[in-house]
């Protein structure tokens, strides 16, 4: 049981640590409360969970919301606003935010070329900032199972659009364990099981249960 020493994490084919960047946008009420692809309290389950991954595995991660400077909209919502305590928030009136400078400066100021990506509507702030991202060289992991739609048709059809144009779907779950790789990276493995069993799914509920009954 020796595993082989941790690849270059840089230049890593993987998503690691150290090569890629979480991009979140528009988790706000009125975007929430308009999907109807998924339910949504599993949404913003997913969504929180997505951004204690990054947070947990030191991401830089690069938030955006639209139109509450001007107070057409209000900020992100609450469990949101607490899982990325501390970040700085990019406020745009553009629906795509790699239309806004100040949100492209920070995501190539990261330096990373693989972007983790979650936003609604999965339609229009999701898969616009994707098209772009794709079309300048970056890598982009739209992460499936923390976007939505307004209808499942929409959500799917986006979906399709965005791998059609080079983009690689990812979960959430897929996403944390791409992360930590491996069991014997102690640093992080306590807290992989606790995101597990933080947001839930059947992963979540059996280490739940093996951790109390250990």
């Amino acid at each position: 049981m020796t595993s082989k020493p941790i690849r270059d994490q840089e230049a890593d084919g993987l998503l690691t640590p150290k090569n890629a960047a979480l991009i979140i946008i528009d988790y706000q009420p009125v975007q929430v409360n308009s999907i109807d692809s998924m339910d949504r309290q599993l949404l913003v389950n997913n969504i929180v969970g997505l951004a204690k991954i990054g947070r947990a595995y030191g991401l830089p991660v690069i938030h955006s919301t639209v139109n509450v400077a001007t107070g057409l909209n209000k900020p992100p919502i609450p469990q949101l606003r607490k899982a990325l305590n501390g970040l700085p928030t990019y406020d745009r009136t553009s629906i795509n935010a790699w239309e806004d400078q100040e949100f492209v400066d920070a995501v190539k100021a990261t330096g990373r070329r693989k972007l983790i990506m979650a936003a609604l509507w999965t339609e229009a702030c999701l898969t616009f900032p994707t098209y772009d991202a794709l079309h300048e060289g970056y890598e982009v992991y739209p992460v499936v199972d923390a976007v939505g739609g307004t209808s499942l048709t929409a959500h799917e059809t986006a979906l399709r659009r965005m791998e059609q144009a080079g983009a690689q779907p990812i979960t959430w779950t897929q996403l944390l364990c791409e992360l930590q790789r491996d069991w014997s990276r102690n640093e992080t493995a306590d807290q992989f099981v606790k995101l597990f069993i933080e947001t839930g799914g059947t992963a979540g509920l059996q280490f739940a249960s093996d951790r109390d009954q250990g």
